[in-house]
């Protein structure tokens, strides 16, 4: 790490980055993680450190404290509205085409004053900045991160997220494309204490302005704008998923992708189901009355993860046995663990992250100068009231079993947080343990993409809400239409895939969490695919959730049928499965009206028809059979 008013590289930079780092009054250049673990603390022989800003009024606002812990560095924001993602915080300052809010239309004004404004300050401050990859080399950005020197812990998070490159080893022609400038003071005066990140396309460069330290919406979402913008003039796709393989006690492998909104069970995917003390899963717990059901399940099959949150589709990886596929797209991954809540919960990643091999980033956990940050302790909101979004990230490089290579996807599940249902109060949690949905239905899925019940990462709306568009939508920079048309043709080119819906947390009257989920993913594994005889399955009640299973037998163990078809369970019954399909539709009928455009493809007119028209699952089935 150097500190310098004039750092020298060997490539050019942009002269307005050029002038800033001449002018600014020192500029670190850090060159590992450990160099932003040093600056998060103040120094290398730093253990604790206050994040403050003074404001033109003298005030000064306290935005972060920072520890080094045994394991790293551990973060709390000072306001609980800093711990969580707001959905509403990017904006698009530039004129290219976008279906997102603009800087002007939000302030009635344009961006550029703000962003000279947003440069005058920066030189005025100590810097530091770091050199990255935004997804791999040939699939996005080379990059450049300038942040105070004293937000050390948010440039550890970000470097965490996409990794480093060390500038010495670049020659000179190095050239940066991708720009992340921070300026945090300026969300109390000019937002009003708000989230706000945006994104300035240039045709020769991209910046990205962040006006917060919560990575959320920034170091990660909207890096990932960077390559779902890039993807669509392109022509390809950054998923917003986890990847699996998963090894059945019999050797035999299969692979899954399951997508969804935030907090919809994408780094779940990568966990092994959570046991009682007496090695029993508990698969469901009545909400109205004493009952529980368990599953004996003797061995869980292996998993090998492939990525979190974030894949690559880039055509460079596709090959001829019309699988899709795909490889991380991330350095780091961003791990909520408000399921962990206490020790013995989920003893492989309590072991990873209290011990790590290399320093880790926790966000909204516990924690004291030298001592460990442990994930089960997290931090409170208000008296009793604990932060939902206790997050850790962890480089890729330590998950044990990672895989290193792109691969091929046999399954794509998508999920879907869920409400208790009942005839009483009927809502959309009817959703069985698992449906099997036509390629067409699938698309749908991707294009509502639910945020769903009781979203732990995101400041929570009311009611059902969408994050739209294989649910990257809330980080994409470009046009909706685009974006659903890129995810049909990549659906059609793909017909060895098979797709699957999962719930979590509730179904009908009964709590499952994410158990729901990895009985499914054991199951389908051990199956070796989600083809099944009419025998086993039968249309959905509600035409939108494609197949209902009528039995599953689990190795020898039956699955109870209320748990596959929600209209069976005593406090639901069919009069509160219909009201709850009924808000289900309206949704779905709600949110396709968007891509009612002259620029969707005949093709995703068509599906989106046959859904307004209440077609059936058979009618689903049609659809993209005849373009394959």
């Amino acid at each position: 790490m150097t500190s310098t008013q004039k750092p020298a590289f060997k490539f050019k930079l942009p002269a307005e980055l050029e002038m800033l780092i001449q002018e600014a009054p020192s500029v670190t250049v850090a060159k590992t993680v450990e160099d932003l673990v040093n600056l998060s603390v103040g120094g290398e022989k730093g253990t604790e450190f206050e994040v403050n800003y003074t404001l033109p009024n003298g005030e000064i606002k306290k935005e972060a404290i920072v520890h080094r812990v045994k394991n790293g560095i551990a973060a709390n924001y000072t306001e609980a509205y800093m711990r969580r993602r707001d959905p509403n915080c990017m904006l698009i300052a530039d004129d290219l085409p976008t279906d997102k809010e603009t800087f002007k239309n939000r302030f009635d004004k344009d961006f550029d004053p703000l962003r000279t404004e947003t440069f005058d300050w920066l030189k005025t401050q100590d810097l530091a900045m770091f050199f990255f990859n935004a997804g791999k080399m040939g699939m996005g950005y080379k990059a450049v991160a300038i942040i105070p020197a004293n937000a050390g812990f948010f440039g550890l998070g970000l470097a965490l997220l996409q990794g480093m490159v060390n500038p010495d080893e670049l020659d000179e022609n190095y050239t940066p494309t991708a720009f992340i400038y921070t300026a945090p003071p300026f969300r109390h005066t000019h937002f009003e204490g708000n989230q706000v990140v945006v994104h300035n396309r240039q045709p020769d460069n991209y910046e990205m302005f962040s006006y917060n330290l919560y990575p959320g919406p920034s170091a990660k979402k909207g890096v990932y704008g960077m390559l779902i913008g890039q993807g669509e003039e392109e022509g390809w796709v950054t998923a917003h998923c986890s990847a699996v393989q998963v090894k059945t006690p019999y050797d035999n492998i299969v692979t899954f992708m399951h997508e969804g909104a935030s907090g919809g069970g994408k780094s779940e995917m990568l966990q092994q189901p959570h046991r009682m003390t007496d090695g029993r899963l508990l698969l469901g717990d009545n909400l109205f009355k004493e009952d529980k059901r368990y599953l004996e399940l003797p061995k869980s099959c292996d998993l090998l993860p492939v990525t979190d949150d974030m894949a690559l589709c880039h055509p460079s990886l596709q090959k001829d046995d019309q699988k899709l596929w795909l490889e991380d797209a991330e350095e780091g991954w961003f791990v909520r663990v408000d399921h962990i809540t206490e020790y013995g919960t989920d003893p492989s990643l309590e072991k990873l992250t209290a011990v790590p091999p290399k320093p880790l980033l926790f966000l909204n956990i516990e924690s004291v100068p030298n001592g460990r940050a442990m994930i089960w302790e997290h931090i409170y909101d208000e008296p009793g009231v604990p932060c939902p979004n206790p997050r850790v990230i962890l480089p890729r490089e330590i998950v044990p079993d990672i895989v290193k290579e792109p691969v091929g996807i046999d399954i794509r599940s998508i999920g879907l947080r869920t409400p208790p249902c009942t005839k009483e109060e009927p809502n959309y949690g009817i959703v069985g343990l698992m449906h099997v949905l036509p390629p067409a239905l699938a698309w749908l899925w991707r294009l509502v993409a639910p945020r769903g019940h009781a979203n732990p990462s995101i400041i929570q709306t009311e009611g059902i809400s969408s994050e739209g568009v294989g649910s990257y939508w809330p980080f994409a920079t470009g046009k909706k239409v685009k974006q659903a048309n890129l995810l049909l043709d990549q659906i059609v080119q793909t017909p060895k895939v098979q797709y699957i819906l999962t719930p979590n947390q509730n179904i009908g009257a009964w709590k499952v969490g994410f158990m729901s989920q990895w009985v499914v993913r054991d199951y389908i594994a051990r199956k070796g695919n989600a083809t099944f005889t009419p025998e086993q399955i039968e249309p959905a009640r509600c035409n939108v959730l494609g197949y209902a299973l009528k039995f599953m037998t689990f190795e020898g163990r039956t699955i109870p049928p209320w748990l596959l078809q929600v209209e069976l369970q005593r406090e639901v019954q069919e009069e509160g499965y219909d009201a709850g399909a009924e808000i289900l539709m309206e949704f779905f009928h709600r949110m396709l009206d968007s891509f009612n455009s002259p620029d969707l493809s005949d093709l995703g007119k068509q599906i989106i028809e046959c859904c307004l028209d209440n077609g059936t699952v058979q009618d689903y089935e049609k659809l993209i059979e005849k373009h394959q």
